[in-house]
């Protein structure tokens, strides 16, 4: 997968993740609000994994 897809795959996940945590909040579901908040760091580690790729590519691209 490339950066801008890891980043994109990324915030779709921590979207996700958000909501399901809205949802088990407002329906007393503390499994949900867990899965939720794991999905939400998978998230962000997909981003910080695109923002690396990206970097490492302009470095290899300076070369």
């Amino acid at each position: 997968m490339g950066s801008t897809a890891d980043k994109v795959s990324g915030k779709a996940n921590e979207l996700a993740g958000k909501a399901r945590q809205g949802v088990g909040k407002a329906v007393g579901n503390e499994e949900m609000q867990v899965k939720g908040m794991s999905q939400e760091a998978k998230g962000d580690a997909q981003q910080a994994k695109g923002q690396v790729k990206e970097a490492v590519k302009k470095v290899v691209d300076k070369a």
